[in-house]
């Protein structure tokens, strides 16, 4: 139970920092830059926030005015109520309000609004937001925080990754625009890719290839030396997470092709020493399709099934490619499995049965072989395949049926 509770404790942790101005300020200019009206007339709500402390809050009260916004609305989570509650301590902004109850301060969520100038001085910001305690602690499942959605364009916000399949299915549930922030993993749950494959949602501009740095409110000791995924630059701590952005607003770069070369030139030519030099590409052993393990590597003239990595999202382009399905259990109905893996086991390089049976490998693309650096897996017959980690199944639209 002490090790469960850590663990929980160690992930809510990590549910608790904050993105950079500059990252929301090059993610929103992309939707900006498409449709420069996209948020004029809205009300703009960025729940699961702390608005003394958010970047979302502070970008969007400063652009107020700049993009048309009808109302802006911020909540917050109240600090007994979340899993891992560190240190609390007010902020001035809090403590110097007439309003500041040191009872309610710690057990409510705080909600924040911008409608228009209050100071006088002609110009909606940040410094016109008014703020008020919320009746309950602002969790965003809470009646309270739901009424605001329903009121609300557009949501957006870095949600809890713990809470990300609730919070999502929160707002698809009553259909609202949305910018989000997730683990890159969540494209694989069976709750988002669905609606990724039917082009309901989809990532945004930040690249797959560049994890996203958060700021952090943990107090490191400067004595000890930090992890690999924590870095701190003049006092402030950072937070290195591999994330992306998911919306259902559209932006410019999903609709730019994809240059390509033909699957000989490849072949030929290719950057990617897994390819060049091949009679030709990997097929699956249980799929009908082909293994392409770089989105560049994507051959221009198939128009078969190609399995791709996940990181093919953000190159994806709806006028260009079909996603039929992935590797993950119940999206490939459109890509059915040729072959299972129950009478199979798993083995290590050296040669070392892990104990663990070859159904685990059921839900992946695999191949024949071994290339002697990861773990393969055999059957009594001695027939060796080896997994291509998660795919995504896409075709051109050349090609597609439909």
């Amino acid at each position: 139970m002490a090790n469960e509770n850590l663990s929980d404790a160690k992930k809510a942790k990590y549910d608790e920092f904050y993105t950079q101005y500059r990252d929301i300020e090059k993610e929103i200019s992309a939707y900006l830059e498409y449709d420069p009206d996209v948020f004029r007339g809205k009300t703009v709500l960025l729940p699961c926030d702390d608005p003394e402390w958010s970047n979302f809050t502070r970008y969007f009260a400063q652009n107020f005015e700049r993009f048309g916004l009808k109302k802006l609305i911020s909540t917050s989570y109240a600090a007994e109520s979340k899993t891992y509650k560190g240190v609390y301590q007010p902020t001035l902004f809090e403590t110097r309000n007439p309003q500041f109850d040191p009872q309610k301060t710690t057990i409510r969520g705080k909600i924040f609004t911008l409608t228009g100038d209050r100071t006088g001085d002609r110009v909606a910001d940040v410094d016109d937001l008014e703020w008020h305690y919320l009746e309950g602690d602002g969790d965003f499942r809470s009646t309270e925080i739901t009424k605001l959605r329903d009121e609300s364009d557009i949501i957006i916000t870095n949600p809890p990754f713990s809470l990300f399949r609730e919070f999502l299915a929160w707002i698809v549930e009553d259909e609202k625009q949305f910018v989000i922030i997730g683990n890159k993993n969540a494209i694989t749950y069976k709750e988002v890719f669905p609606l990724i494959k039917e082009n309901m949602i989809w990532v945004g501009t930040t690249s797959f290839n560049k994890d996203m740095l958060f700021i952090s409110m943990e107090d490191i000791d400067p004595s000890e030396k930090p992890s690999t995924a924590t870095r701190i630059v003049d006092g402030v701590v950072y937070l290195r997470s591999p994330s992306i952005w998911l919306t259902n607003i559209d932006h410019g770069r999903r609709h730019q092709p994809l240059p390509l070369m033909t699957m000989a030139d490849n072949l030929k030519y290719s950057k990617h020493k897994q390819i060049r030099g091949k009679a030709s590409y990997d097929k699956y052993d249980n799929y009908d399709a082909i293994e392409v393990p770089f989105t560049d590597a994507i051959p221009s003239d198939y128009d078969g099934v190609m399995g791709v990595p996940i990181s093919f999202l953000d190159k994806y382009s709806p006028e260009q490619f079909e996603i039929l399905g992935a590797t993950q259990r119940g999206c490939h109905d459109e890509v059915p499995d040729t072959r299972k893996y129950d009478d199979y086991w798993e083995v290590k390089p050296n040669g070392e049965k892990t104990g663990s049976s070859g159904s685990k490998t059921n839900e992946n693309a695999n191949i024949l072989g071994n290339d002697g650096k990861k773990n393969y897996f055999i059957n009594k017959d001695g027939r060796v395949v080896q997994s291509a980690y998660q795919r995504i199944f896409i075709r051109h639209r050349r090609g597609s049926k439909k």
